[in-house]
């Protein structure tokens, strides 16, 4: 199975892991190659003196990551702790999230929705299952 993986640049390490395990029970990981270069510290996830915003825009990801979650099977949020909240979901996976949904992708969350945030009938309105880090339920 093609799955996209999305997730918090700030967990990005942990998202080649999950790609690495993924690889190793058979499906295809789908994920920016700057993902990989971040989570394995050979990037800086946003240069010094620059909007996260501006680079969103320069380098087109919205799109791409769209482009990405059509061309697949399935999505895995990696929903980790993150600003306080446990099981993180930020704007920016909401949205591909929201992607993927109108796209009839299978939404598999790595953990639990998170609880306390504004969004969370969004996102249990979207996800279809909870895998609880057992990457063995991605069926």
């Amino acid at each position: 199975m093609k799955i996209t993986l999305l997730g918090s640049i700030s967990v990005a390490d942990k998202m080649v892991e999950i790609a690495e395990k993924l690889k190793a029970l058979g499906h295809e990981p789908l994920m920016h190659e700057k993902m990989y270069l971040i989570g394995r510290g050979e990037l800086n996830e946003v240069p010094d003196g620059v909007e996260h915003a501006d680079v969103k825009r320069k380098n087109n990801y919205i799109k791409f990551w769209y482009n990405l979650i059509v061309s697949g099977d399935a999505v895995l949020v990696c929903n980790f702790n993150k600003k306080g909240v446990p099981n993180y979901i930020g704007g920016n996976v909401l949205m591909e999230m929201g992607f993927a949904h109108v796209n009839d992708k299978k939404i598999f969350l790595y953990n639990p929705i998170p609880t306390g945030v504004s969004y969370v009938d969004e996102i249990e309105a979207m996800a279809d299952v909870v895998i609880n880090g057992d990457l063995n339920l991605i069926q």
